[in-house]
């Protein structure tokens, strides 16, 4: 009986050069994620505010934004963003992305979990995360011992998001 190991798999941050590759993966997941919660036109609209070139370079330079990419048998399968927040040992998950086609792997859960190491070695206690109330991702969340600190509108051009705030203690 023979034993097939895990294809290598790497997690590591990005660049501005590796801006092209997220702005693919964001191509790729974004539609199938939220086809079935907000609108196509809501769905555009932030889209183009967030993923242009000169958006994610402003993530990365001025807002402090750590960008992981993930990668299984060195192709991408999903990227994370994260970053620390006002509130001392508090961090902030923006965004974790993995291809529809790579999902079901625990590719996610390796996000989060290199997230929540990156912000243990840099003092942080807290991370927090928004998802939509209507996201079947909040199950994969609960999973990995996130839990609801709030709700919270946010505006986001003429479209509103309609988010639940999780938080884990990291310890």
């Amino acid at each position: 009986m023979s034993v097939s190991a895990a294809p290598p798999l790497r997690i590591q941050s990005a660049t501005p050069a590796d801006i092209p590759t997220i702005i693919s993966l964001a191509e790729a997941t974004w539609e199938p994620t939220y086809r079935f919660i907000i609108s196509r036109e809501q769905i555009e609209y932030m889209y183009r505010v967030i993923y242009t070139p000169a958006s994610l370079e402003r993530q990365m330079s001025e807002q402090g934004h750590t960008f992981l990419l993930v990668y299984v048998e060195d192709e991408p399968r999903g990227y994370a963003s994260f970053s620390a927040q006002a509130s001392a040992g508090l961090y902030k998950l923006h965004k974790i992305y993995v291809l529809p086609s790579a999902q079901g792997h625990g590719l996610g859960q390796q996000l989060v979990k290199a997230v929540e190491q990156a912000v243990r070695a840099a003092g942080g206690h807290t991370l927090e995360l928004n998802v939509n109330r209507h996201n079947p991702a909040l199950a994969f969340y609960e999973h990995l011992g996130f839990q609801l600190h709030r709700e919270e509108d946010i505006a986001i051009g003429p479209y509103w998001m309609n988010d639940y705030v999780l938080r884990k203690e990291l310890l």
